[in-house]
């Protein structure tokens, strides 16, 4: 038997938003609900910390409902917006954080993995990708992030970045190539031989 869908989920997100703005609170909670998981995703995959990635989320989705009464329909995809608004959050954490912490200090996130060597094999090969990301350049990290961990078409990833499709291609494509360098000679170390 399948359940009924959610009468909001056909419901674009910016209008969503605008029903917010005017005193709709099942709203906020529908638009919540729909973004909220993505966005943590997002921060935790820039941050590699859980609960940091939680301030992040909590502080885009407030900047969220402030922007509400004075959001334009058509000018730009809710999520999107948000999107951005997430990864210069993460980004100015990233820039504070190099001063003092390096990535390898940072606890991985848990995995849902059900086996401990699945787990374990799983944080190798996030805190050597995290290595990896970390050593190229922020733009190019932010691009292959975006692409290749959150799925987003390249178009998104213009807007989120404020640059050019054509440069969203390009720094991806670097991007990958400057990994695989990085990466080159850890397939056995990390488990791809068996994979």
């Amino acid at each position: 038997m399948r359940a009924a869908p959610e009468p909001t989920a056909s419901i674009p997100d910016a209008a969503l938003l605008v029903a917010f703005a005017n005193g709709d609170a099942t709203a906020a909670r529908d638009l919540a609900d729909r973004l909220l998981p993505r966005v943590l995703a997002q921060a935790t995959r820039m941050l590699a910390d859980p609960a940091e990635a939680e301030d992040v989320a909590q502080d885009a989705m407030m900047r969220l409902w402030r922007i509400a009464p004075d959001w334009r329909q058509g000018e730009a995809e809710v999520s999107t917006w948000l999107y951005r608004v997430v990864a210069n959050l993460c980004t100015d954490r990233l820039r504070k954080r190099r001063g003092g912490v390096s990535l390898d200090q940072v606890a991985e996130p848990p995995d849902g993995a059900p086996s401990v060597a699945a787990q374990l094999q799983t944080r190798a090969r996030m805190a050597a990708l995290s290595d990896a990301l970390a050593q190229l350049p922020e733009r190019q990290a932010q691009a292959v992030a975006l692409r290749h961990l959150e799925g987003l078409s390249n178009p998104e990833i213009a807007q989120i970045m404020d640059i050019s499709v054509r440069s969203v291609e390009s720094l991806t494509a670097r991007g990958k190539r400057a990994l695989a360098e990085i990466m080159a000679g850890r397939k056995a170390e990390l488990g791809y031989d068996d994979d």
